[in-house]
């Protein structure tokens, strides 16, 4: 059965971007850890990011993180979700790429209404939230949300864009796992135990 799936990185004190959308604290990180039987990173071939990717059939975000995506394709990968649908959550016109494969939705809906498309279309896999945390919030109100897996990335940024906006409904999340990297992130993977408001 298909799970929505909120998946990103956050900075130690909770931030997923600095306050004019960039990511260079996250794109640059250098860091290490001395331990045992570790995966390099989250973004290493065949390492946790390719494993999460392959269980999503479909994906969903807000336009700053659309355009953060847009702005940094580059000419020799281009749109990086081929061959699976991508919502935009969006009052603007915004531009689509264009190739054999991409499939953007721009639309100015809520969330529950769209839900059920969604996961109609990501079949037998995962619906992935890719940002940002108001798009999380909104799943995360409507009971919506199942799982949360943030990457964290020991930087401490002081101020930006939260993880979420506000606080989740109850009741709390459940840890189901943890993976340290040796390059000195660590993966926190939890489960939302729904409730539909």
């Amino acid at each position: 059965m298909s799970r929505t799936q909120y998946y990103c990185a956050a900075s130690l004190d909770g931030f997923i971007a600095e306050a004019d959308d960039s990511l260079g604290w996250l794109l640059d990180y250098q860091g290490s850890f001395d331990g045992h039987d570790l995966e390099p990173g989250p973004m290493a071939a065949g390492g946790a990011y390719e494993r999460f990717y392959d269980a999503v059939g479909a994906m969903v975000s807000g336009s700053a993180t659309y355009e953060f995506i847009l702005d940094h394709l580059s000419e020799e990968r281009g749109w990086a979700y081929q061959g699976k649908p991508y919502w935009v959550l969006s009052s603007r016109g915004l531009p689509v790429p264009d190739g054999d494969g991409i499939d953007v939705r721009i639309v100015d809906a809520a969330v529950a209404e769209l839900h059920g498309e969604m996961i109609s279309a990501a079949g037998e896999r995962n619906l992935w939230v890719v940002g940002g945390g108001t798009v999380a919030s909104q799943f995360a109100d409507k009971g919506l949300l199942d799982d949360v897996t943030v990457t964290v990335v020991p930087v401490a940024l002081g101020a930006g864009k939260p993880l979420f906006d506000r606080r989740l409904p109850a009741p709390p999340m459940q840890l189901l796992g943890a993976r340290t990297f040796a390059n000195g992130m660590v993966e926190l993977r939890y489960e939302i135990r729904r409730q539909i408001s």
